[in-house]
C-alpha cells in the first residue's frame, strides 16, 4: 500500500502524551489533541496497565486537565480541571478504588497549582483574589484606566498583569473541605514544597523585591507559625534558583539554578542546600551541560519535562540537553555525576516508579510523534506501552532526517539536520529554517511542520548555530553582545555545506524563514545577502531600540543579551536589521500575532514599511487572538491559515 503524505490538517488526527504518574502497576497520563470543531485543544486523562496494556479513560468532564498527582495515602488521583461552568481550573479528586471525579476547590479565580500534605489528608494550593471589588452598577460597563508603576507589567499570553491582586496560599481538608488561608502576598509567589509536619513552606519569589532591575529568583523558607521567611540562596547574590526536590528525611534540598555569570544564558546547574548547616553547593559544576529540556518542536502539548528526582538519600536523577537530545545523569551529594541514558530521542516527560529503578516516560523521535513507555535506568532500554498514532503512520509516510556536523565560523563544530523531500526529484527547492531563542536547540524530536514541508516537496535545513543550547557554556554565550555576526556565518556556512552535500537541491530555489530569533535573523539575512529566493519572517525583531521598551522582557533581554541599553542607541541600531533594510532585495512575507508581547507587532510593522519604502515585494499578515506561540499552541484554525500562507508565498516564488 502506498502511504499518503502528511498534511497540515493531520494535526487534528494526532495525539500527544505527557505527565505520566505511577501508581502500582498503572500509569496515569494526559493525552492531548486539537479539536477542529471547537477550535481548541482537548486533554484527557488515561490509565494503562503495565502488564496487560489495557487503557482506561478518566475524568471526562472539562477540556483542560493537567497536574496529575497520586495522593500520598494512595486513595486519590488528583488533577486540575476546568470542568465547571466558569471554566476556572479547580483541584479535582478521583477515588482510585472507584467513583466519579469531583471538585475539591471552588475558587472564584481558579487554582494555579497545588501540593499534597505528607499524610494525604489535606492539600495546599495557590489562588488569588481582587483586593477590592469593581465599582457597582453602571460603572462596571464603562471602560477604565490602567495605572502602571512596575517595570514588569505585562506578559506574553496573559496581557497586562492585574495590579490589584492578593495572592494566596490556602490549605483545604480533603474530608471536610474546610479551607484556611496560610499566606497572603501583594506579589506573585510560587508554592514549591510543604514540610512533612507542615511547619514550613518553600516558596519561589523574586530575588530582590526592592530593586525590580535586579533580575532573578530565589527560594524562601517560610515559617508557618512565625510568618517569617528567609532566602536560601543569599550566598549566591545574583542568579535564578527554583525548587527541585527535598530529600525524604528533609535534611537536604535540591535546587535548580545559576549564578548569572553569563546572565540569561548561564547554564542551569543542580545545587544542594544543607538544611542543617544552611550551606549551598553546586553539585554539577563539572558538567558543561544545561540541566533542563530546551529542545524546540511544534508537536508536544501538555508536557512538563523530566525533573530532578531523588533516587535514594544520596543520589538523584537529572536531565540535560546535549547535542539535540535529552540525556539522563545520576548525581550525588558529593558532586559526582554518571551518564545513565544517551539515545537519539527527546524524553518529553517522566516520573520514577516506586522502586526508583525505572521511569515512566513519554518521548519523541525525529519520526515518532509521542509515545509512552517504561525506561529501565540500568540498561537504558524502553519498553513501549502505548503508541497513540500507530495506525496513522501505517497509512502516512514520514521522512527520516539526516543528522550532520559541519565547520562554522572560527572552525567551530556545528550540528544540523536535513529533512529531504518525501518524493525524490533531481531538482527540488529547500528552506533554511532558523529556530527561535536563540538559547534553544533543534534536535531528535518530531517536528510536524517540517514533515509537512517535506511532503510538499521542500527540503528543510535545520541548524543549531552558536548561541543555541546543548553544546556547552562557551557555545551558548558566544554571541552575547554580538548578534548577527558569527551566528550569521554559521548559518551561511551550514547552508553551503548542505547544498554541497545535496547537489539535487535547486540552488536557484533556496528560501529562508524563521520565528522570534529566527525572525530577527531572517530580517538580518535579507539585509546582508541576496542568496535566498524569498524569505518568511515570523514574530520577528527588527529594531532593538524600540524592542527595549515594548517587549515584556525587552529591557532585561537587551541589556543581558546585547550588553547595551538606551545609553548606547548607536550600538543597538548597529545590531538592528532595520538599519540594513535599505540593502534588501529579497521578497519577504512578514507574519505576526496581534497579541504578541514578547516580540511586539510593531517590530514587523517597522520592517514592513521599510521594505515598502525600498520597493521590495512584501506582505504583512497579522493573526488575531494570538500570542508569541502561535505556531506551537495557537488557535488551530489560525495555525492552518499560517501554514497556508507559508505555502502560498513559497509557491509564488
Amino acid at each position: 500500500m502506498t502511504k499518503q503524505p502528511i498534511q497540515m490538517e493531520s494535526l487534528f488526527e494526532l495525539k500527544s502524551l505527557g505527565q505520566p504518574v505511577v501508581h502500582g502497576n498503572k500509569i496515569f497520563y494526559i493525552e492531548t489533541t486539537p479539536d477542529k470543531e471547537e477550535n481548541s485543544y482537548h486533554s484527557y486523562i488515561y490509565s494503562i496497565d503495565q502488564t496487560t496494556k489495557e487503557r482506561r479513560r478518566f475524568g471526562d468532564a472539562g477540556t483542560n486537565q493537567t497536574s496529575l498527582k497520586i495522593s500520598p495515602n494512595g486513595k486519590y488521583l488528583s488533577f486540575l480541571s476546568n470542568a465547571n461552568k466558569e471554566k476556572k481550573m479547580q483541584v479535582m479528586l478521583m477515588p482510585l478504588d472507584g467513583g466519579s471525579a469531583y471538585a475539591l476547590t471552588a475558587e472564584k479565580e481558579g487554582v494555579s497549582s497545588y501540593l499534597w500534605t505528607k499524610n494525604g489528608a489535606s492539600i495546599y494550593y495557590q489562588t488569588h483574589q481582587k483586593k477590592e471589588d469593581d465599582a457597582a452598577g453602571e460603572e462596571k460597563k464603562l471602560p477604565n484606566t490602567t495605572e502602571i508603576e512596575k517595570l514588569t507589567y505585562k506578559l506574553d499570553g496573559a496581557g497586562l498583569l492585574p495590579q490589584n491582586l492578593l495572592h494566596q496560599i490556602k490549605k483545604i481538608d480533603v474530608a471536610s473541605k474546610e479551607t484556611h488561608v496560610i499566606l497572603e502576598d501583594d506579589q506573585r509567589i510560587g508554592l514549591s514544597y510543604v514540610a512533612n509536619d507542615e511547619s514550613f513552606l518553600l516558596i519561589f519569589d523574586d530575588l530582590d523585591r526592592e530593586d525590580e532591575w535586579n533580575y532573578g529568583g530565589t527560594v524562601h523558607y517560610y515559617d508557618v507559625a512565625s510568618k517569617e521567611k528567609r532566602s536560601l540562596t543569599t550566598s549566591v547574590p545574583k542568579g535564578s534558583f527554583m525548587y527541585a526536590e527535598m530529600s525524604e528525611s528533609e535534611d537536604y534540598l535540591l535546587l535548580l539554578g545559576n549564578n548569572f555569570e553569563y546572565a540569561f544564558v548561564t547554564l542551569t546547574k543542580v545545587y544542594g542546600y544543607d538544611m542543617k548547616n544552611h550551606t549551598l553547593t553546586c553539585l554539577t559544576d563539572e558538567l558543561d551541560v544545561e540541566v533542563s529540556d530546551v529542545m524546540v518542536a511544534d508537536f508536544q502539548q501538555a508536557v512538563l519535562g523530566i525533573g530532578v528526582e531523588w533516587l535514594n538519600e544520596e543520589e538523584f536523577l537529572l536531565p540535560a540537553t546535549v547535542h539535540g537530545k535529552v540525556q539522563l545523569y545520576k548525581g550525588n551529594r558529593d558532586g559526582g555525576t554518571t551518564l545513565l541514558f544517551d539515545k537519539r530521542m527527546h524524553l518529553t516527560d517522566g516520573a520514577l516508579t516506586n522502586d526508583k529503578n525505572q521511569m515512566a516516560v513519554t518521548y519523541s523521535t525525529l519520526t515518532k510523534t509521542s509515545e509512552l513507555g517504561v525506561l529501565d535506568l540500568a540498561s537504558g532500554d524502553i519498553e513501549v506501552l502505548y503508541q497513540p498514532n500507530e495506525k496513522f503512520f501505517e497509512e502516512h509516510a514520514v521522512v527520516e532526517p539526516e543528522m550532520f556536523w559541519y565547520k562554522g565560523a572560527d572552525d567551530w563544530d556545528i550540528q544540523g539536520w536535513y529533512v529531504a523531500p518525501l518524493e525524490k526529484k533531481p531538482k527540488h527547492p529547500a528552506i533554511l529554517y532558523i529556530h527561535g531563542g536563540p538559547q534553544v536547540a533543534y534536535g531528535e524530536s518530531f517536528f510536524h511542520e517540517m514533515q509537512v514541508l517535506a511532503a510538499q516537496g521542500y527540503g528543510v535545513i535545520m541548524l543549531n548555530p552558536r548561541g543555541g543550547n546543548g553544546y556547552g557554556q562557551e557555545f551558548v554565550a558566544s554571541i552575547l553582545g554580538d548578534y548577527g555576526h558569527n551566528d550569521y556565518e554559521d548559518l551561511m556556512l551550514g547552508t553551503t555545506y548542505v547544498l554541497n552535500e545535496h547537489p539535487e537541491i535547486d540552488q536557484n530555489h533556496v528560501y529562508v524563514m524563521g520565528g522570534s530569533y529566527g525572525g530577527f535573523m531572517t530580517n538580518w539575512i535579507v539585509g546582508h545577502t541576496d542568496r535566498f529566493r524569498a524569505a518568511i519572517s515570523q514574530r520577528s525583531i527588527s529594531n532593538w531600540i524600540s524592542f527595549y521598551g515594548t517587549s515584556d522582557i525587552g529591557a532585561f533581554f537587551v541589556e543581558f543579551q546585547l550588553q547595551r541599553d538606551l545609553r548606547d542607541v548607536e550600538g543597538l541600531w548597529n545590531l538592528s536589521p532595520l538599519k540594513y533594510a535599505e540593502n534588501a532585495t529579497t521578497p519577504i512575507l512578514l507574519m505576526h500575532s496581534e497579541q504578541d508581547l514578547r516580540c511586539p507587532m510593531e517590530q514587523a510593522e517597522q520592517f514592513y514599511v521599510a521594505m515598502k519604502k525600498n520597493k521590495v515585494e512584501t506582505k504583512l499578515i497579522t493573526f488575531p487572538q494570538s500570542s508569541h506561540g502561535l505556531s506551537r499552541n495557537g488557535l488551530p484554525n489560525l495555525r492552518m491559515k499560517r501554514f497556508d500562507a507559508i505555502l502560498d508565498w513559497l509557491k509564488k516564488h
